[in-house]
Formats: C-alpha cells, sequence, structure tokens
C-alpha cells in the first residue's frame, strides 16, 4: 500500500476509537448555535456526521477522477489504435502501388527485351565476328614481326659464325 493510503487509515482508525471511547460524550445533547437560532442537539454526532460526509464526499471524488482518467486512457488508446490502422493501409497501399509500378516497369523492359533482341543479337553477332578476324591478323602480324626478328638474329649470328671462322682458318 501506498504510506498516504496508510496514513488515511490511521487516522479514520483514531478517530473510531476516539469516538468509541468517548461516545456518552459525543451523544450528549448540547446548545448549539445557527446563527438565528439555537438548537439542543449531540455535538460529537454532528460533527462525526461531518466528517463522515466529507469522507464520503472526496471517495466519491476520487472515484469520479480515475473514472474519467480511465476513460480519457480508452479513448486516447483507441485514437491510437485506429491511427496505427491508417497508417498500416497507408503503407500497405504504398507497397501496392510500388509493387504495380515495378511490374510495369519490367513489362516494359520485357517489351523492349522482345521487340529489339533478333536485331541486337545479329549486330552483336557481326561486331564479334569482326573483334575475331581483328584479333586474328593482329597475331598473324605479330607472328610475322617475330619471325622476320629471329630470322633476322639467325643471319647476324651466322655472319658473326662466318667472320669468325675466316678470321681462324684452322678452327673448323
Amino acid at each position: 500500500m501506498k504510506l498516504r493510503t496508510v496514513f488515511l487509515l490511521l487516522i479514520l482508525g483514531a478517530i473510531a476509537a476516539f469516538s468509541a471511547l468517548n461516545w456518552n460524550a459525543f451523544i450528549a445533547p448540547t446548545t448549539l448555535s445557527l446563527g438565528l437560532a439555537e438548537v439542543e442537539a449531540p455535538l460529537g454526532v454532528i460533527m462525526l456526521g461531518v466528517v463522515g460526509f466529507l469522507g464520503t464526499f472526496f471517495l466519491v471524488f476520487i472515484v469520479y477522477v480515475q473514472a474519467s482518467a480511465l476513460f480519457d486512457s480508452r479513448r486516447h488508446a483507441q485514437e491510437l489504435q485506429l491511427n496505427r490502422e491508417l497508417a498500416d493501409k497507408a503503407e500497405a497501399s504504398r507497397f501496392t502501388e510500388l509493387r504495380g509500378f515495378l511490374e510495369r516497369e519490367l513489362q516494359k523492359l520485357a517489351g523492349r527485351g522482345a521487340a529489339g533482341s533478333a536485331a541486337t543479337d545479329a549486330a552483336l553477332l557481326d561486331r564479334l565476328d569482326r573483334l575475331e578476324r581483328a584479333l586474328l591478323q593482329a597475331v598473324e602480324q605479330s607472328g610475322n614481326g617475330l619471325a622476320a626478328c629471329i630470322g633476322e638474329l639467325e643471319d647476324r649470328l651466322e655472319r658473326k659464325d662466318e667472320l669468325a671462322a675466316r678470321r681462324q682458318p684452322g678452327a673448323y
């Protein structure tokens, strides 16, 4: 329990004990002035009635405040749930729109690919054939150039060997 609840129960218990111990004094008639008139009544019972009335009044007030807070909380929770559902629906509709857009774009791309695929494939194959011929020609030219260089080097080596052999007549 909360501290204030315990404190309130202790005060009510003290009032009840005090009233029980002094009950004879509480019910003793006394002359009371109401401003315009005087009345004979037990002052203790009247004061206990006032305390009971105030206690009941504050209890009803507390229940009213708690109930209104509970109703407000429920109303806010319902509004929050409705807003969450609206946001979910909006998000779902955006996903649906995105899916439709992507499908349309993919169909456009597929249509472009199907319409121009034969012409594109033929152009691609023609280009590949030209590149292959150019590559073969370049390899053949490189091979011819290399063979010419090797032949030239062999000729130089043979000439050097002949010159060396002429200078040394009995070496061979």
